[in-house]
């Protein structure tokens, strides 16, 4: 009996077994992983099916109770046997510090646990060790996947170009792939080619294309979701140009297709976030929830998972969310405390809440920790007291910048700051130290050389403006001395010596007329200039005429007009058609008709008063009538000026223009008798 169910369990397991393989064959590993865990009923520590069901669940994507599966049979599952498959599910898992020390406890390093290593050194960041695997593996592998191997090295070279700035060398790579192309396009954006890098982008879209149109189960869909990523870089690069119109535009329209990678679209949103600033704050609101999905951090790398929370502090700012601005920004001093970002955030927000004070210690209490990176800060510093008015505060805080003290642009700013505040002595101490830097480091490259050295443009540069500031300011013997060691220098240059000779002839006039020999004569100093040519030609201003040839009046006439300015000519006026030059003007012409003399209005039938005729406040003619005071005994008034009897005092004749008509009341009675008789009428 015991032998006749030997035998029968024995039949049973091949049969499981030859399930298992067919079911392999054909890619069906959850049938198979019935058929396998039935022979481990059987026999529950055979390792081959063991083996099998961690190889069935990792094709089915449980990776985590694969990793169980190994965890707890380790003493059959020995490292030897199942090394790669446990680093697998690691990588998978995203615990990549511990599939890196699996990988490199196993006994023997075969095929496959060197491409796993490869992966696992890039997503360590591990550039240099991750090139030099993909290498070795290129080297000696010959199979169908080559292509995928130099892609990665190539990935691993853009990677290299962009987050270190080393400059990649050529790997003879035959960009006959979209995928080699767009990581040659990255790599060019690392080195700031960016014209470049668009080209290759535009090249592997088009690969792109005609790769996918060969499958006809492909639709425009899944092109153009395909194309997703290489759409992003290219907004990238018009973001990195300036055109952040079209920047934007391109990556509205890549997250309208919702892409199924996570990281892209974390990326494309804060770069958007990027573009509104503290403008469109709403917008960047809801982009920042694409930052915050799922398995973006297993994505991206540090600098970009960086660069996004920057971006997170930022907004919180922007939005006046101080609390969360103040915990993202320790939150990420925290990881990293000699980042220089985290703490300008927390000054910025400390400086909206009109915390002056407080930002300033702030900065200098990181300055204090990390002097390495304290220029940036302290040049924050003075920034910040120069906006409270503390000017010379601020110029301390620059002058403690060692590595910057004597550079050009520092000098010129703080002479500028100190003139600001007329501390005269300061700037020129300013000017002195920088000076006799640059001596001494003169000094030190060129040590133990016997031959003459010129000193360095940069220096003489800074001698001439300290003579000319001294000279501005009336320190002349002090700018003599600085102008001497310039003549020195080049004692062919004119313009020094000329400025010499100007200082000296304020303090030392024989000093002056004796350096006024080496002057250059008037002939060698002369500008052979075409004046004439000059001043016709096509930028000039002001060009002279050609005089012509004058006759003898007309030049007496040219020397006795030549300093009159001439006059303009009055364009005369036009007279009347009826003018009469022998009759005189009426010199009520000008006033308006119902406010002449002879002016007796227009009667409208019954109504002989005109009511609202003339200026504001006059009356009609009849209330004159009903005036009291003018009656025969009131002495006569004076004539206003213009009307009738002034006129008749000058002149009883009317002008042709305005005599009235002969028999004009007659005609007017005969139009009231016309108008009586008809309809109404009216104006």
């Amino acid at each position: 009996m015991a032998a006749a169910a030997a035998a029968g369990g024995a039949g049973a397991a091949a049969a499981l077994w030859s399930e298992v393989n067919r079911c392999g064959q054909n890619g069906d590993f959850a049938r198979a992983l019935k058929s396998v865990n039935k022979i481990l009923q059987i026999s529950k520590d055979d390792v081959t099916a063991l083996q099998c069901k961690v190889v069935c669940l990792i094709q089915n994507g449980n990776f985590k109770e694969a990793l169980g599966v190994i965890n707890t049979h380790t003493k059959v599952l020995t490292s030897d046997i199942i090394a790669f498959e446990k680093a697998y599910c690691e990588y998978r898992l995203n615990r990549i510090e511990n599939a890196l020390k699996t990988i490199q406890s196993a006994s023997q390093q075969t095929d496959k646990l060197k491409e796993l290593y490869g992966q696992v050194l890039y997503r360590l960041e591990r550039y240099d060790d991750c090139l030099a695997a993909y290498r070795d593996l290129i080297r000696n592998s010959q199979d169908e996947y080559e292509e995928e191997r130099k892609t990665n090295l190539s990935a691993v070279v853009a990677a290299q170009s962009t987050w270190e700035k080393v400059m990649p060398e050529d790997l003879g790579l035959r960009e006959a792939t979209y995928e080699l192309c767009y990581n040659s396009a990255c790599a060019l954006i690392g080195q700031g080619k960016l014209n470049e890098a668009m080209k290759k982008l535009q090249k592997a879209e088009e690969l792109c294309r005609q790769s996918l149109s060969e499958d006809s189960d492909v639709t425009e869909e899944d092109v153009e979701a395909e194309l997703a990523i290489i759409h992003g870089q290219m907004a990238y690069i018009m973001q990195l140009q300036g055109r952040t119109e079209d920047a934007l535009q391109l990556y509205n329209q890549i997250i309208k297709l919702k892409p199924t990678d996570v990281g892209l679209l974390a990326v494309i949103a804060n770069n958007i976030i990027t573009i509104n600033k503290d403008q469109n704050v709403f917008d960047s609101k809801k982009k920042v929830k694409l930052t915050n999905a799922e398995g973006v951090e297993h994505k991206l790398s540090k600098k970009q998972l960086q660069a996004i929370e920057f971006n997170k502090a930022l907004l919180a700012m922007y939005t006046n969310q101080a609390d969360q601005c103040r915990k993202l920004s320790a939150s990420l001093q925290s990881q990293s405390p000699e980042h220089l970002l985290p703490v300008l955030i927390q000054a910025a927000q400390l400086c909206r809440e009109k915390q002056h004070a407080k930002a300033v210690g702030l900065l200098q209490d990181f300055a204090d920790q990390h002097p390495a990176n304290a220029a940036e800060i302290k040049l924050t510093m003075a920034q910040l007291k120069i906006a409270q008015g503390s000017v010379t505060k601020a110029c301390m805080i620059l002058r403690s910048i060692e590595e910057l003290q004597h550079k050009p642009g520092m000098v010129s700013a703080l002479v500028t700051m100190y003139s600001h505040e007329e501390d005269i002595d300061s700037a020129i101490e300013v000017f002195t130290q920088a000076i006799q830097w640059y001596q001494q480091f003169q000094a030190r490259t060129n040590y133990g050389c016997c031959v003459f050295q010129p000193k360095s443009p940069v220096h003489l540069s800074l001698i001439r403006e300290a003579a000319n500031f001294k000279l501005k300011h009336g320190r002349k013997k002090e700018a003599i001395s600085d102008l001497e060691e310039l003549w020195k220098q080049n004692p062919k240059d004119v313009h020094t010596l000329a400025q010499l000779i100007s200082a000296y002839s304020l303090v030392d006039p024989e000093k002056a007329k004796v350096l006024s020999k080496h002057l250059p004569s008037s002939d060698t100093m002369s500008l052979k200039v075409d004046v004439d040519a000059l001043e016709n030609s096509h930028g000039a201003t002001y060009v002279r005429k050609k005089a012509g040839k004058l006759t003898g009046d007309n030049q007496q006439k040219e020397q006795g007009q030549g300093d009159v300015k001439k006059k303009k000519k009055k364009k005369k006026g036009k007279l009347p058609k009826n003018y009469d030059p022998k009759v005189t003007p009426d010199p009520e012409r000008w006033l308006p008709m119902r406010e002449r003399s002879y002016y007796r209005g227009r009667k409208k039938g019954k109504k002989k008063d005109q009511v609202g005729k003339g200026t504001q406040g006059s009356t009609t003619a009849g209330s004159s009538e009903l005036d009291a005071s003018r009656t025969a005994s009131s002495p006569p008034t004076s004539p206003r000026p213009g009307s009738a009897a002034a006129v008749s005092a000058t002149s009883n004749v009317i002008p042709p223009r305005h005599q009235k008509p002969a028999g004009a009341p007659a005609t007017k009675k005969k139009q009231q008798q016309k108008k009586k008789k008809g309809a109404k009428g009216g104006w």
